[in-house]
């Protein structure tokens, strides 16, 4: 009898284990499968996005005359607020808006960036209103960003960027409150469009100035600085010649005054 009801006890706690090990499995499922899924949709719904679609335009027209319209014109013809963005072409709109940086939150010498408004597939659809109404440049494609020359994309880089945004990407102070920003951590489409349409103080890089192959190049520069921190020695906070110097200056002078002084202290 007793050896029966342990027997059943025992059957008991295992079933009861047995049921909650299922449904754990069940909710981890579930989870996974949700996952995925909302990562497949959302990727897909990105790549499928076509920026000439009437349906596209229209809802970007209305997310523009919502949000946009009051600095920049019903018409996007720009105002007193704004400029106008005929013209500008989708890759402005997607730079802007997909960094943070519009809409504005307050005026200042230049767009702040800040947590992004507006979803992946909202930014498109006002980069599609703003690019029907002229002619303007256009989202790199994935193939525009990939495989450059890592050496050709540094000498470029250092002749026509460096001079603003450090040699390490680290960003700098220009004039009047402005700056160029820190280029660690920007996605490459963002690099690309910027060099393309000139965003704030910097001037624009078109395909006559940087052809797309150099454009490539220097994203694959900033691509392999960000992942080989401090290829060449110690950094010294990346700040260019004035830190170099300033070491230079203490523990190498230092290091000299120290030897006269022991060779001294010795001829002695």
């Amino acid at each position: 009898m007793r050896k029966n009801m342990s027997e059943s006890k025992a059957a008991r706690r295992n079933g009861r284990r047995g049921q909650l090990a299922s449904v754990a499995l069940i909710l981890i499922g579930l989870v996974a499968t949700g996952g995925a899924y909302a990562a497949f949709s959302s990727a897909s719904a990105t790549a499928s996005v076509d920026l000439s679609s009437p349906a596209v335009i229209d809802e970007g027209q209305k997310l523009f005359a919502a949000n946009c319209s009051t600095c920049h014109g019903q018409q996007a013809q720009g105002t007193a607020n704004g400029p106008s963005l005929i013209g500008v072409g989708s890759a402005a709109v997607d730079f802007q808006v997909g960094t943070g940086r519009m809409p504005m939150q307050m005026s200042g010498p230049q767009a702040e960036q800040k947590p992004v408004q507006f979803t992946d597939e909202q930014t498109k659809a006002l980069a599609a209103y703003v690019a029907s109404l002229a002619p303007g440049p256009a989202i790199p494609s994935q193939s525009q960003l990939e495989d450059g020359s890592v050496s050709n994309g540094g000498e470029l880089f250092r002749i026509n960027c460096a001079m603003c945004h450090n040699v390490a990407g680290a960003g700098g102070a220009l004039t009047e409150g402005k700056y160029a920003p820190e280029l660690k951590g920007v996605a490459a489409v963002y690099v690309y469009e910027a060099m393309l349409t000139g965003p704030q103080n910097m001037p624009v890089f078109n395909d006559l100035n940087l052809t797309p192959e150099e454009k490539k190049d220097i994203i694959s520069y900033l691509t392999y600085i960000q992942e080989n921190p401090s290829a060449g020695g110690l950094e010294l906070g990346s700040l260019g010649p004035v830190s170099e110097g300033l070491f230079l200056w203490v523990f190498g002078l230092g290091a000299i005054v120290a030897l006269t002084v022991w060779i001294t202290a010795k001829s002695n």
